[in-house]
C-alpha cells in the first residue's frame, strides 16, 4: 500500500469513525476462510459492516477526532490481528459474536465503543448483549403507559355496565 492509498485509507476510516457511535475491535485471527465466510455473511445480513484494517492506520484515523470522543482509550487494543465491525445497533455486534462462538473460540470482544463510552475486554460482551436498544426502551415505555389507560377503560367499562343494570333494574320496579 503506497502512502496515497493509506492516507485515503485514513480519510475513509476517519470519516467511518465520524458517522459511527457503535464500532467495536474484535480478534478473529485463527478462524478458517469458511469460519470468516460465515462470519462476514452474518454480519452483511444483520447489517453489521465487518473491516481488516492495519491497526496504525486505524489509530491515525482515530487520533483525527476530536478529542471529547474518547477514542485514545482504545489505542491500547490496537495490537495484534484486529477486526472493525460497526453497526447502526449498540449490541448487535455483541449479539452476533455470542451466537457466532457457539461453534468457535472466535472473535473474541478486544473493545467496544457505544456513544462515547468504552468496553474493554471480553468479558464485557455479556454486558454489552444485555444493552437495550432504543426501540426495545420504547416498547417499555409505551408498555408501560398502555397499563394504566387499560386499568381506567376496564374500569369505565365496568362502572358503565353497573350503572345500566341499577337503571335497568329500577325500570323493571317501576313497571
Amino acid at each position: 500500500m503506497n502512502r496515497q492509498e493509506k492516507t485515503q485509507e485514513i480519510a475513509h476510516l476517519a470519516e467511518k469513525f465520524a458517522k459511527n457511535d457503535f464500532f467495536y475491535l474484535t480478534d478473529s485471527s485463527t478462524l478458517t476462510v469458511e469460519q470468516v465466510n460465515k462470519l462476514r455473511r452474518t454480519c452483511f445480513e444483520k447489517g453489521i459492516e465487518i473491516k481488516v484494517v492495519k491497526n496504525t492506520l486505524t489509530q491515525k484515523a482515530m487520533e483525527s477526532a476530536p478529542e471529547e470522543r474518547k477514542f485514545d482509550q482504545l489505542y491500547e487494543l490496537l495490537k495484534g490481528p484486529t477486526t472493525l465491525m460497526f453497526s447502526i445497533n449498540a449490541k448487535l455486534p455483541a449479539v452476533v459474536i455470542k451466537e457466532f462462538r457457539k461453534t468457535s473460540q472466535r472473535p473474541i470482544l478486544k473493545g467496544a465503543y457505544i456513544d462515547s463510552d468504552v468496553f474493554i475486554g471480553d468479558e464485557m460482551l455479556e454486558v454489552l448483549v444485555q444493552l437495550k436498544t432504543k426501540e426495545e426502551v420504547i416498547g417499555e415505555i409505551i408498555g408501560l403507559l398502555e397499563s394504566p389507560i387499560k386499568s381506567v377503560l376496564s374500569g369505565l367499562g365496568s362502572s358503565a355496565q353497573t350503572i345500566f343494570g341499577v337503571l335497568d333494574a329500577i325500570a323493571e320496579k317501576g313497571e
